[in-house]
């Protein structure tokens, strides 16, 4: 297994392993919703504020995460993990967690304080995420399932409450999605 940050050349085949993840798991509407926001994201996000990582067997991409700038009340610098995409005939494998590992590693090399997702807590405590609530750090749009509201700090301090809003990026600023 080879874990490599995302190339843009590479977008196309990125956006069919979500839509293909998501329509077996959900439905084929969801898997046009999540493949819609990835191409979304990849074309409207800056490539400042974006990061994505891939994981390769045998030169096919298996798996996709992304992290995005998300911009918090006290100026640390963070990003939100979304969305996350393992094909579905290896899930099961460690290879989600493994690519999610290696990014956060990579955000900690870049400096970065905070990292948040929303999903399930299961899955995403498995690679340091702890349930947070609101009264924390403001989610950018309304919660469907607060439980999964979720963030980890990556320099070893303790998350600190924050008064004010955030702000994530545009693609990612959808209520529906959320």
């Amino acid at each position: 297994m080879k874990f490599s940050l995302f190339s843009e050349s590479r977008t196309q085949e990125v956006v069919d392993l979500f839509k293909s993840v998501f329509s077996e798991s959900e439905s084929d509407e969801e898997g046009k919703v999540i493949a819609d926001f990835v191409e979304k994201l990849i074309t409207t996000t800056r490539p400042t504020d974006l990061i994505g990582f891939v994981a390769e067997e045998k030169e096919r991409i298996v798996g996709c995460i992304f992290f995005s700038r998300f911009i918090v009340p006290n100026g640390q610098e963070a990003f939100i993990l979304s969305p996350v995409a393992v094909a579905t005939q290896v899930q099961g494998a460690g290879i989600g967690q493994k690519l999610i590992q290696f990014g956060l590693d990579h955000l900690k090399s870049l400096n970065v304080s905070l990292a948040f997702t929303y999903g399930d807590p299961g899955f995403y405590s498995r690679t340091g995420f702890e349930q947070i609530n609101e009264d924390v750090v403001k989610a950018p749009c309304p919660l469907s399932q607060p439980i999964g509201w979720l963030a980890q700090s990556l320099n070893g301090k303790k998350i600190q409450a924050m008064t004010g809003s955030t702000q994530c990026v545009e693609a990612l600023n959808d209520p529906d999605l959320w």
